[in-house]
C-alpha cells in the first residue's frame, strides 16, 4: 500500500466560458517570461542594451515552438499517422508533445535571425539567455504532469506520482515521476552555468555549450526511465542517442572554443556599454569635448598645449638662467687653463 505520493491534477484544462485555459499551456507560457527575464538582467550585466533579449526571443520563441512539434511529430510520427489515428492532432501542440531538440534547434535559427538585425553577436545572445532556457524547461516539465505523461517506471517511492488517466493506453498506478527529476536537474543546470560563467567569464558561446552539455547528461539517464512508447535503436531509445551525440558536440565545441576564442566578448551590442562598464564611442566623444572645454576656461593649462603641439618644442623649464651661468664659468676656466698651459710650454 502507498503510503505517499504525488496526486496528478483531475484535469489538465479548465474552462474560463468557453476559452479553454490548459495546464500545460500555462507552463510554457511561464517558463518563456522567466527565460526572457533572467536573459535580459544577464545581457544588460554583459552590457548589452535592456530589450534585446525580449526583442530577439520575438523571433526565437515561435521558431522554437514550431521546431519542437516538429521533431515530437516526426518521431512520434505512429501517433499521428497511423491506423485509427487522426492527422490533425499533430497540429495540437496543447496536448503535448515539444522535443527539446527541436525546439533549441529551430530556435537557435530563430535567435539568429533576431541576432542578426540587430547587429547582436550570437554566441554571446546565447551565454546570456543558456541559464533562462533551461529554467524554462524545468518550468515547463510541469506541464506534463498536468497532462499525466511522460512518467517512469513503477515504483511505491514517497515521491511517486499517481497516474488516473487511462488515455492512449495509460494503466493507473504510482510511477517515478520523471518530469520532477529533469525540472530538479534543469534548475541545478541553470545555477551551475551562472555559477561557471562567474567563475570562469565563459563567453564565445562556451556558457550555453555548458548547459547544452549538462542537459544531456541528465537527460540521458532520466530517458532511460521512461516506459512511454519511442524507437529504440540498439536497446536504447532515439532520445538516449540524441542526448549522447549533443552531449559530444558540445563538449568539443567548448574545447575548441576556448583554445581559437579565449576570454569573453568586450562588446556584446554596438553602442551600448561594454561589459566593464566603460563608456562607448558616444561617451569617449563627450569626454574629450569636456577636456577641451577644461582646457579653454585655463589660460595656463591652454599654453601648455599650445606649446606641446608646437613640433620640436620640449616641456624644458622657462628659467634657464643657472645653467648658462654653469656655462659660462666652464668657459671661463676652460680659457685660463688653456693660457696656464702655454705658459708652461
Amino acid at each position: 500500500m502507498e503510503l505517499a505520493f504525488i496526486p496528478s491534477p483531475s484535469r489538465g484544462v479548465l474552462y474560463l466560458g468557453p476559452i479553454p485555459l490548459r495546464g500545460y499551456a500555462f507552463c510554457i507560457i511561464i517558463g518563456v517570461f522567466v527565460a526572457v527575464w533572467l536573459g535580459n538582467k544577464r545581457w544588460i550585466a554583459r552590457g548589452g542594451r535592456p530589450g534585446t533579449v525580449a526583442d530577439i526571443a520575438v523571433w526565437a520563441v515561435p521558431f522554437g515552438l514550431v521546431g519542437g512539434r516538429l521533431y515530437h511529430v516526426i518521431t512520434d510520427y505512429q501517433l499521428y499517422f497511423s491506423e485509427g489515428r487522426d492527422w490533425v492532432d499533430a497540429f495540437k501542440v496543447w496536448e503535448g508533445g515539444l522535443g527539446i531538440w527541436g525546439a533549441i534547434a529551430f530556435g537557435a535559427v530563430g535567435a539568429w535571425i533576431g541576432a542578426r538585425r540587430r547587429g547582436v553577436p550570437m554566441p554571446a545572445y546565447a551565454d546570456a539567455v543558456a541559464p533562462g532556457i533551461v529554467l524554462a524547461q524545468a518550468i515547463g516539465r510541469w506541464g506534463n504532469w498536468f497532462n499525466q505523461e511522460l512518467y517512469g517506471k513503477a515504483t511505491d517511492l514517497p515521491w511517486a506520482v499517481e497516474i488516473t488517466s487511462t488515455a492512449d493506453g495509460r494503466v493507473p498506478g504510482t510511477y517515478h515521476p520523471t518530469f520532477l527529476y529533469e525540472s530538479l536537474w534543469c534548475i541545478g543546470v541553470a545555477l551551475l552555468v551562472i555559477w561557471a560563467d562567474r567563475r570562469f567569464r565563459l563567453g564565445h558561446g562556451r556558457a550555453f555549450a555548458l548547459y547544452v552539455a549538462a542537459y544531456c547528461a541528465g537527460r540521458f539517464w532520466i530517458e532511460y526511465m521512461r516506459v512511454d512508447d519511442a524507437h529504440h535503436i540498439l536497446g536504447l531509445r532515439l532520445n538516449n542517442w540524441t542526448a549522447l551525440f549533443v552531449f559530444l558536440l558540445a563538449v568539443l565545441y567548448i574545447v575548441l572554443s576556448a583554445r581559437m576564442r579565449p576570454g569573453r566578448e568586450a562588446v556584446v551590442e554596438p553602442g551600448a556599454e561594454t561589459a566593464d562598464g566603460a563608456a562607448g564611442a558616444d561617451g569617449e566623444k563627450d569626454t574629450g569635448a569636456a577636456s577641451a572645454d577644461a582646457g579653454a576656461d585655463d589660460p595656463d593649462t591652454a599654453k601648455k598645449d599650445k606649446d606641446a603641439d608646437t613640433p620640436g618644442k620640449t616641456d624644458a623649464p622657462e628659467d634657464t638662467g643657472d645653467a648658462t651661468d654653469v656655462e659660462d664659468a666652464a668657459d671661463a676656466e676652460g680659457v685660463k687653463n688653456g693660457a696656464d698651459s702655454a705658459k708652461k710650454g
